[in-house]
């Protein structure tokens, strides 16, 4: 079997498995969704009233403006979101993590795949909530088919930039036990860069300029700002270099990184 074919099956096995594992926790899968929709809801609704405050816009953004945009990170947010630095402390601690390295396929391919099962069952969830969004806050897009051609590639390579960075980060948990620390520092970041809280081009321009600089904008805002045709198309090309090169670089550390982490995990008995 070729390599291509082989890992197509792989995936389509181990997606599956995912699939079935996400609905038997359905309910708390729920509730972990049900944040991942009123966060931007709070945001949508805060920005929506400063702009009718402020004579109908605040830096050019409309409500309906605000809607689209909350509307569209809430859908690019669950397709790029990963939780693994949420529980990598566990698996050591609990030697979840030693089955693991039993098996003869890294273990990042079940995140992946764990990680789509997941989004596909909860896409029952947050497509009703997006279109009761919808349906509230009337957004308006100015999206055409260029633009939707276009988010495709941003989105892929936006869910790799952000999971393989986040897998990366959480392997700090083989070395020290303040992983908490270090997820907590990372998420404030998250929250404030990618455009969750606020559009980037709200934001001061030292702050965008950090942010762009940084791999959180290109997890979440790029997307997004693509979808809804913010991106000039001469830009297009640069922000998807930028992409693969944030994920070179994700690659790189998690190679370097995670041979010496296995290495002191069974120096310490595993």
């Amino acid at each position: 079997m070729s390599g291509l074919r082989y890992f197509a099956a792989l995936y389509g096995t181990l997606t599956r498995t995912g699939i079935a594992l996400q609905i038997q926790y359905r309910a708390a899968n729920v509730i972990w969704m049900l944040g991942g929709i009123i966060e931007p809801v709070i945001y949508l609704v805060v920005w929506s009233t400063v702009a009718r405050e402020q004579g109908g816009s605040a830096d050019g953004w409309t409500p309906a403006d605000f809607a689209a945009y909350y509307v569209t990170l809430m859908f690019v947010n669950h397709l790029t979101f990963a939780w693994v630095m949420h529980v990598f402390q566990f698996r050591i601690q609990q030697g979840e993590l030693s089955f693991a390295l039993l098996r003869p396929i890294h273990p990042i391919h079940s995140d992946i795949a764990d990680n789509l099962g997941f989004k596909l069952v909860m896409l029952v969830v947050l497509i009703p909530a997006a279109l009761v969004v919808a349906w509230t806050f009337e957004p308006r897009w100015n999206t055409g088919l260029a633009e939707t051609l276009a988010f495709v590639p941003a989105l892929i390579l936006a869910f790799s930039v952000r999971f393989l960075t986040e897998w990366s980060l959480a392997l700090a948990a083989f070395w020290t036990t303040r992983v908490t620390a270090v997820n907590n520092v990372y998420f404030t970041a998250l929250i404030f860069l990618s455009g969750r809280v606020a559009p980037i081009d709200m934001l001061p321009g030292w702050l965008q300029t950090v942010s762009a600089s940084l791999p959180f904008y290109w997890m979440v805002a790029f997307p997004v700002e693509v979808m809804l045709g913010r991106v000039p198309p001469g830009e297009l090309a640069a922000g998807f270099a930028t992409q693969l090169a944030w994920i070179a670089a994700a690659l790189g550390m998690l190679s370097l990184v995670w041979t010496r982490a296995v290495r002191r995990f069974g120096a310490v008995g595993g």
